[in-house]
């Protein structure tokens, strides 16, 4: 399985001015990196992390899966998204970033199981009220 998460550089750097979106894609990126670090723990062969510009053609790194939606008649491409192939080349594509943290810590979990290494990712209240929202 390979994986790969794309975020907007924008809200990680925190120059949107939304400070909530900035904290939960932060947490996703250090929950990608966490899982990147034991990926071979859970069978996982790669996790790119691509954080995407304006103008960027979906940031794809590896996987070419694209999210988008409409919004106000137009199409707008999804800046943030988890992207997962298997190992038949099946894409899953997840633009919710309740469901990228979802993806991301049940990794976590599993890799938690399979070693004695501290592997917590201590989320921001913002994180961890969407992830309670959707459990």
């Amino acid at each position: 399985m390979r994986m790969e998460l794309r975020v907007c550089n924008h809200c990680y750097e925190g120059t949107h001015g939304n400070d909530s979106k900035t904290a939960i894609t932060r947490d996703m990126v250090a929950c990608a990196e966490v899982v990147r670090e034991y990926k071979d723990l859970i069978g996982v062969e790669a996790l790119y992390i691509a954080r995407v510009e304006e103008g960027d053609v979906g940031g794809a790194e590896a996987l070419p899966a694209i999210a988008a939606r409409i919004e106000e008649d137009q199409v707008t491409l999804a800046d943030t998204q988890l992207v997962m192939e298997d190992g038949d080349g099946n894409l899953l594509v997840y633009p919710e970033p309740e469901d990228v943290l979802e993806v991301l810590t049940r990794n976590i979990d599993q890799i938690d199981d399979q070693t004695r290494q501290d592997v917590t990712v201590e989320l921001s209240p913002e994180s961890s009220e969407l992830l309670v929202g959707s459990r």
